[in-house]
């Protein structure tokens, strides 16, 4: 790895053409062999930034303007919970305000443990709710019933469903849909003008088409309704500059982001199965924490449709080091077995991420 350091610094400083080249072709060996149609990255650390995207086979394109849409799954949470922080902020939302005092709960089997639901307990994956209480591209979703699994505040327990419950909340307060909320929130102030969690018609000639295990192609997947889970289309230049805001607490009282990337939880996967790395994943308010012993505390977030994965980190400045992050999206169900190959690239950290045993 310090072979491929230094290889870069010879190349150019991150930014620079030839870095990028550089960083593009080790990625493309890394997505190559991990069978990866297409990859789109961004790296940014201060006022250097590498940013590319690169097509391993010749069935798929890459784009000139490095422009190419994809699913960002469940990174479409951390754009949410921002959302709702923001309306904490302005005295829009009470965090720990009983979310039935907003919404209806009519789809929950168990009334008493659903008036006890709260937006900070949604944030922090607390419900006791499944991931979901059937497939959310499905007709009968809106009206499906929802079980509870253990009882809220009790656990860890990872579900789009709650955020969804959360979304309601929001669409009531606020008398707007998701999407309008989320441009006048974040996409229009961070001018991300290839951000949507609706399907916009430029995607008809810009969205990237997901790939199985098998190296079938399965479409570029178009949702029944704006989903603050899971539904978000966008690339990695218009991600990374979410995330910039998100490092710097941007829109947010000091108090308000200094409380999102506090632990609040052991993220224990599934219970009663705990691995090793579970001990090193937290969960904060709308994001995920691993502690590493050479990056410090690492804020992140992966997203998984199946046939599109994703994941950004965001490392602590340290001596020597600004704070910076790293964002890839790629249309492949192996997307995340890249995980303790391409950061380390960019890190040049000895101890793996967690992370990747952690989702798998």
């Amino acid at each position: 790895m310090l072979t491929l350091i230094i290889s870069a610094l010879i190349l150019g400083s991150p930014g620079s053409g030839n870095a990028t080249a550089f960083y593009k072709d080790k990625v493309r060996e890394i997505a190559a062999s991990a069978k990866i149609p297409l990859i789109q990255v961004e790296y940014k650390s201060g006022k250097k930034t590498i940013s590319f995207e690169s097509a391993q086979f010749e069935y798929a394109k890459e784009s000139a303007k490095c422009n190419t849409i994809f699913q960002a799954a469940s990174l479409s949470k951390p754009v949410f919970a921002y959302i709702v922080l923001k309306m904490a902020d302005k005295g829009e939302i009470d965090l720990d305000k009983p979310l039935f005092q907003y919404t209806d709960i009519e789809r929950f089997t168990n009334k008493t443990w659903a008036k006890l639901l709260t937006a900070r307990i949604v944030l922090s994956h607390r419900t006791g709710l499944p991931n979901w209480a059937t497939s959310p591209y499905s007709d009968e979703w809106p009206s499906s019933q929802i079980e509870f699994k253990v009882r809220p505040d009790s656990c860890f327990g990872y579900s789009g469903e709650a955020y969804a419950l959360l979304q309601r909340a929001v669409e009531k307060i606020r008398g707007k849909s998701l999407e309008e909320i989320a441009k006048e929130d974040v996409f229009i102030p961070f001018r991300m003008t290839n951000t949507s969690y609706l399907w916009k018609n430029s995607y008809d000639s810009l969205a990237a088409s997901g790939y199985n295990d098998k190296g079938e192609n399965r479409g570029p997947g178009k949702f029944p309704r704006a989903n603050s889970a899971y539904s978000l289309r966008t690339t990695a230049a218009d991600y990374s500059k979410f995330l910039t805001a998100l490092a710097k607490g941007t829109g947010l009282n000091k108090k308000t982001h200094r409380e999102q990337f506090t632990p609040l939880v052991n993220a224990v996967y599934k219970l009663g199965n705990e691995r090793p790395c579970d001990q090193y994943i937290f969960w904060g308010l709308g994001v995920g924490i691993e502690q590493h012993p050479e990056l410090g505390n690492i804020i992140f977030h992966w997203g998984n449709n199946g046939n599109f994965k994703a994941l950004f980190i965001i490392v602590p400045a340290q001596k020597g080091r600004p704070a910076s992050h790293l964002v890839y999206f790629t249309n492949s169900s192996f997307g995340h077995d890249i995980i303790n190959q391409i950061v380390p690239l960019f890190y040049n950290n000895k101890t793996p991420l967690q992370i990747s045993d952690w989702i798998k």
